[in-house]
């Protein structure tokens, strides 16, 4: 057998092994080993026993040790490896916003919050980004410089979600709290708050406002989900509350309105969730979505950009062509997520967090779902290859991970919707669907966590 070790490794070796047998009482062994190697007290004396004593152990332990990183080195290449057969190439995927993804690490953490972040929110031109938490206040941040623009306060109670829209031109904030209330704020006067909307009977968990798609639509719609069990839909002019819908048997925890403003998505602790149509004098749940087994947190209605890819998934030859709700997407406590279509057919499970799922956004070009969770990840799901996940943050926070919103795109032009301007609902939905398609995405997402910190990933 040839000899690995040189000859003073292998010297090295049995000096170590002597001493190790000598320091654990095995005194006899010892000796055997020392004739056998014709090491006498001449030249393996005490002193040498006390100099490698301990040496085996340590050089044991090292050798553990870096089996171990190897281990780690390994699975963790062999995670970057799979991403990468599965990922568009770099050079392309950096021109190609419709392939572009987050990547570790963030550009900027954001730091200023006391308590867990709860919700985040881009404006729809300026680069300013809204998180609220349970420290009860907002804070407004440049997301494209890193910075903390302003601090807003007025809730008396935990801020649960937060939302930038309304009327063209006239941008407001939106916020909601464990305190019961809606708040409106200014972004044009200081972030001054004009309107407070108090009715819901219980925190109010997320507020949306709703498009101006809907024929005479004038973007001043806004909708709230409670833990009153109720949605409740408000003219933020005013301030009333002009519909109430109720079908939900529990907490009312997501709402999110389709494109055209006609139909909202919402999920609650029942398990389930709900698709209205507002635009009926009193609405009533059109498509109920059962499967999930636990509290549903989050919901997302696909954009048009996605059809493709869903329709395959759902077996359809051909996607469909009219309807802005065609498919959707739902996250929950059971740590899964599911696809559905209009029907409330489920078409799809994503298996993979570990942990509650807390928040989903569609890539805007349609071919990916974005998720974050209670496992401290963001993942990335590939819907032209079924649903695969691709790709996983697995340190996008070092605590739960509460929300991700993605930076609206910029639309080149306002497409006729819901028939507007003569256009059939059909030739509105495929203008719609064209000027998702031809809009400047902006490759700039935003996540919230426990850890205080607010992250932004960007190209």
């Amino acid at each position: 057998m040839s000899q690995i070790l040189t000859p003073r490794q292998a010297e090295e070796l049995h000096r170590a092994l002597i001493a190790y047998l000598s320091s654990n009482n095995l005194t006899s062994t010892a000796a055997a080993l020392r004739a056998e190697l014709g090491l006498g007290e001449d030249v393996f004396d005490a002193g040498t026993a006390k100099k490698y004593e301990g040496l085996l152990e340590k050089k044991w332990t090292s050798v553990v040790r870096l089996q171990k990183k190897i281990m780690d080195l390994e699975s963790r290449n062999f995670a970057l490896q799979s991403e990468l057969d599965n990922a568009t190439p770099t050079s392309r995927q950096n021109k190609d916003p419709i392939n572009w993804l987050p990547k570790s690490p963030a550009r900027h953490t954001l730091q200023s919050h006391r308590n867990p972040i709860t919700c985040v929110a881009f404006h729809p031109v300026f680069s300013s980004l809204a998180s609220g938490s349970e420290d009860q206040t907002i804070k407004i941040w440049d997301w494209e410089l890193g910075e903390l623009e302003r601090t807003i306060k007025g809730h008396t109670k935990p801020v649960l979600s937060v939302d930038f829209g309304g009327p063209r031109g006239n941008t407001l904030l939106a916020s909601c709290s464990s305190d019961l209330t809606i708040k409106l704020w200014d972004p044009a006067d200081e972030y001054k708050n004009i309107r407070t909307l108090p009715g819901h009977d219980h925190s109010v968990s997320a507020v949306r406002f709703i498009p101006s798609g809907v024929a005479g639509g004038t973007g001043n719609l806004l909708v709230s989900a409670s833990r009153d069990k109720t949605l409740r839909i408000w003219d933020v002019s005013t301030g009333y509350c002009i519909k109430t819908l109720r079908g939900h048997a529990e907490w009312v925890r997501d709402v999110c309105p389709s494109i055209d403003g006609k139909f909202i998505l919402s999920t609650s602790d029942d398990y389930s969730g709900r698709l209205w149509d507002i635009s009926a004098a009193n609405p009533d749940p059109k498509t109920t979505l059962i499967g999930h087994e636990h509290v549903v947190l989050c919901c997302t209605i696909a954009p048009a950009t996605a059809y493709p890819h869903l329709a395959a998934i759902a077996g359809a030859k051909k996607p469909p062509p009219t309807s802005p709700v065609e498919f959707m997407a739902t996250g929950s406590r059971d740590k899964t997520i599911r696809l559905w279509d209009a029907r409330g057919t489920c078409i799809k499970v994503l298996v993979g967090h570990d942990n509650w799922v807390r928040g989903l956004v569609f890539h805007p070009g349609g071919k990916y779902l974005l998720s974050v969770a209670d496992d401290y990840t963001l993942r990335c799901w590939d819907l032209a290859q079924e649903g695969r996940c691709v790709k996983t943050i697995s340190d996008a926070h070092g605590h739960f991970v509460q929300c991700i919103r993605w930076a609206p795109s910029v639309a080149k032009e306002v497409p006729p919707t819901n028939g507007e301007g003569g256009a059939s609902n059909g030739a509105a939905s495929k203008a719609a669907a064209a000027a998702v398609t031809d809009a400047q995405i902006r490759c700039v997402l935003a996540t919230g966590s426990v850890d205080l910190n607010v992250r932004i990933f960007a190209n």
